[in-house]
């Protein structure tokens, strides 16, 4: 809370934590005063023997570091145990991004008169594409969010933080349609996010996954496609028609430029044009 962590991180931390204190448990480990680093590296080793990722591992080393801080600062533990304690490498891999015909195929899925949610399913198919947003961010726009006539969302991201992201016609569209057409009356609570189940209950996190994996497999598409690539192939996408990586950057809301610099080594086309454009040999 104190750091202004999104509540998925809040929750995964306090599983970690949990899971630590239970490790510690099984050390028969009486007093946290008589916490060790050997403890600590002792928590990663069993984490990797059970077959966690990488980064859940390194996630999990965040967590019990800032537990260790929380308790030198109250004065359980004499000092910090876990601050020579490297954390596991992790390899950075490049992410899955579809061309712009293929997103087509996966925007146009939805069929009326096929799907319950067509027109809901559509706009937020389009929400994801045409503005960046995470799963949870989508599930949690509401109406007044979306300014139509200044053609921009304002989103709620991460810790809190927000952020305004200009949106495509279509994508603004879509959501006409679904409003004008589809979306259940909120009653009484009008303060409900814009996307609905037909109840007229929010959506979860896993009902955006649900949605984009059954029109991933209507659009017969291969690899791993989540809501997220849909995020990959807006900042990809931007980037290969010559938007600069700040703009970029304030549109994913990230914190920090060199995580949006990882789009500048996806776009092949674009690497290809500047090395033909630039190289001797080219």
């Amino acid at each position: 809370m104190e750091c202004g962590l999104a509540l998925n991180t809040r929750r995964a931390y306090q599983r970690d934590l949990q899971y630590f204190i239970g490790f510690l448990a099984g050390a028969r480990l009486k007093d946290l005063a008589d916490l060790a680093p050997s403890h600590v590296e002792g928590f990663i080793r069993h984490l990797r023997g059970r077959g966690l990722a990488v980064a859940s591992a390194a996630r999990a080393l965040a967590a019990v570091r800032m537990f260790c801080r929380y308790l030198v600062l109250h004065q359980v533990c004499p000092r910090d145990v876990s601050a020579s304690i490297s954390s596991p490498k992790l390899w950075h891999r490049l992410p899955t991004v579809l061309d712009a015909d293929t997103v087509r195929e996966l925007l146009d899925a939805p069929q009326p008169g096929r799907d319950t949610h067509a027109l809901r399913d559509r706009a937020l198919l389009a929400l994801l594409y045409a503005a960046g947003l995470r799963a949870s961010e989508v599930a949690s726009v509401r109406p007044g969010d979306i300014n139509v006539h200044l053609g921009v969302v304002r989103v709620l991201g991460k810790g809190g933080k927000e952020r305004i992201v200009p949106v495509a016609e279509e994508a603004l569209a879509a959501v006409g349609a679904y409003v004008a057409g589809a979306r259940p009356a909120a009653g009484a609570n009008g303060d409900l996010p814009l996307l609905l189940s037909r109840s007229g209950r929010r959506l979860r996190r896993e009902d955006v996954f649900r949605v984009v994996r059954k029109y991933v497999r209507r659009a017969a598409l291969r690899g791993r496609i989540s809501p997220h690539t849909l995020r990959h192939c807006f900042a990809t996408h931007l980037l290969g028609r010559g938007a600069d990586l700040r703009s970029v950057q304030e549109m994913l809301g990230h914190a920090d430029i060199a995580t949006t610099q990882v789009y500048t080594h996806v776009d092949a086309d674009r690497l290809k044009a500047i090395h033909k454009k630039y190289h001797p040999r080219g």
